[in-house]
């Protein structure tokens, strides 16, 4: 299985809209290298945005 996708089929593999993962590479600084990201990376990203948003929401 590829680890390095384009937004499109990383997109379609989480469940999310192309542009939410583009802005969430932005955001995060997730390299997004000759069109790919890499989708081990994007999901380690998305676990630590999680539990920062959720350990300051359970305050």
């Amino acid at each position: 299985m590829a680890n390095h996708l384009t937004p499109e089929e990383l997109a379609k593999e989480m469940g999310m809209d192309r542009d939410e993962v583009v802005r969430i590479c932005i955001e995060e600084g997730v390299p997004i290298y000759h069109g790919k990201v890499d989708k081990t990376l994007f999901q380690a990203t998305l676990e630590a945005v999680g539990a920062t948003a959720g350990a300051s929401t359970s305050s």
